[in-house]
């Protein structure tokens, strides 16, 4: 018996510990903290999601075929453009590859979700997966269909192309992860200190 142990203090472990994160819950719920990023996740994407095609949906309703409008004066308008190539218009004829690298996006981030226990890469993540499934579904869905579908745009700032919901979300998770990363956090939780 150790001298801490006679003296009644608890003592320190002294093999191999698990990485921040990777135990269960510290509210005694008991469940793993993986599965409560895993809902995170999840609950950004759907929020993300939801919020891009609500938008999508009332434009097309309600702004499609008509002047566009002032926001904030010129600065700032809402005029629907269908949008098949890529960010800036750019690649109109290889819509089939921008489906393709959408669906590449969300299988990668399924695999990392497996190994989730940082709060800030859930919903980086999340905001990538719903502006992935928000641009996506429009490229299956709207004309012309089959992996060729216009994706609906709107927001119009001036001297800048036009974008939507979905484009914002994927733009925000990217951002969030280049500073995930130069700060050395990892998906499973892991801290690089260089």
């Amino acid at each position: 018996m150790t001298e801490a142990e006679q003296a009644g203090r608890p003592t320190e472990p002294t093999g191999p510990t698990q990485p921040t994160g990777a135990t269960a819950t510290a509210d005694g719920s008991g469940e793993p903290k993986g599965r409560r990023r895993i809902a995170v996740l999840l609950v950004v994407a759907a929020f993300a999601y939801l919020l891009d095609l609500g938008s999508k949906l009332f434009v097309v309703a309600e702004l499609e075929h008509h002047d566009p409008i002032q926001v904030i004066g010129t600065w700032l308008q809402f005029e629907v453009v269908r949008n098949r190539g890529a960010a800036f218009g750019i690649g109109e004829a290889m819509t089939v590859v921008f489906t393709v690298i959408a669906t590449a996006v969300i299988v990668a981030i399924a695999r990392i979700a497996r190994k989730l226990y940082s709060l800030p890469w859930a919903v980086a993540l999340g905001l990538l997966l719903g502006g992935a499934f928000g641009n996506l579904t429009d490229r299956l869905f709207r004309s012309p269909g089959g992996f060729e579908g216009g994706v609906v745009d709107f927001i119009a700032p001036a001297h800048f192309a036009v974008f939507n919901l979905a484009d914002s979300a994927i733009v925000c998770g990217g951002f969030l992860i280049v500073i995930l990363s130069f700060r050395g956090l990892d998906p499973d939780g892991t801290v690089h200190e260089d």
